[in-house]
């Protein structure tokens, strides 16, 4: 690879996370807890208050910024219903539900690390030395 792609990776020092690298703005909405959320409901096409009512504790506003972010990102479909009145529904994009089975793992790593992860985190939080084993 040439030294000025943004997807460089130097054999000695490992990779560069250069700040013009394409992939930082997409692993930013990727690893954003409201967009997971939200795809992870859409296991059918759902309506805005039907995916509110399954994310305690987001906001409306919150809600809208990432259906449009996910829509832009074309990981999600906005469709406009001929009713009365007019209703919205939202469904993954076949690249969204690309991103299932690598979300579904990594949201089994979480189940199964959960209580080790919160035990870590009163530990640091009380002040305690935490010492996780090497690999």
């Amino acid at each position: 690879m040439k030294e000025t792609d943004p997807h460089s990776i130097d054999v000695e020092t490992g990779p560069v996370f250069r700040a013009d690298c394409p992939s930082r703005p997409i692993l930013d909405q990727i690893a954003d807890k409201w967009s997971m959320m939200v795809m992870a409901l859409l296991e059918r096409p759902m309506r805005f208050n039907e995916l509110r009512r399954g994310l305690e504790g987001i906001t409306q506003r919150v809600l809208t910024q990432t259906l449009r972010r996910l829509e832009r990102n074309g990981m999600i479909r906005r469709t406009v219903l001929p009713t009365r009145p007019v209703g919205v529904e939202y469904a993954l994009t076949p690249l969204g539900e690309s991103l299932r089975e690598p979300f579904g793992r990594l949201y089994d790593w979480t189940v199964e690390h959960s209580a080790e992860i919160q035990d870590c985190q009163r530990a640091y939080d009380a002040g305690e030395d935490v010492q996780q084993p090497l690999p």
